[in-house]
């Protein structure tokens, strides 16, 4: 997205409701492209490929910080912090290089949908994949939280 659009967009709206109006156009976008990779015949076979698609455009408009449609190196050192597995500059760059195939230094959403639906096997990937079995591995407590007394609090 222009600066320019994102300064008239700002004029007009404010905070919440400026945030919003981006993230919905960039959900249009990202919808565009993932109706590409459904046509796709190269994707055919893969199996729960829409449903894949509609979790990596969720994950990937959570981690694309400036809403210009891609992942610098902040924005996936803030995602890596945040999935629990922080690296370094270093290994951020090498990790971009790999998904982008060196020739960026930013993730598009595209690189980043090819990645995960690649038979290669990616360091950015693996965590991904990670984080989704570790997620449905966690229960989570059903019902109002315990009773607890100012003694048990750490």
């Amino acid at each position: 997205m222009d600066f320019g659009m994102s300064v008239a967009l700002s004029k007009r709206f404010q905070g919440g409701k400026a945030f919003g109006l981006l993230k919905a156009r960039q959900g249009r976008r990202l919808e565009e492209i993932n109706r590409e990779f459904l046509c796709d015949q190269k994707y055919s076979d893969e199996e729960n490929l829409e449903e894949k698609l509609t979790a990596f455009k969720e994950k990937y408009m959570e981690f694309d910080l400036n809403n210009e449609g891609e992942i610098d190196l902040m924005s996936l050192k803030r995602m890596m912090e945040k999935l629990g597995v922080p690296k370094t500059h270093l290994e951020m760059k090498k990790i971009i290089s790999e998904v982008t195939g060196g020739v960026s230094d930013t993730i598009s959403y595209r690189d980043f949908v090819n990645m995960m639906l690649g038979k290669r096997s990616a360091v950015l990937k693996l965590v991904m994949m990670f984080e989704g079995k570790a997620n449905e591995n966690a229960p989570k407590p059903a019902g109002p939280p315990p009773e607890r007394d100012i003694a048990s609090l750490p």
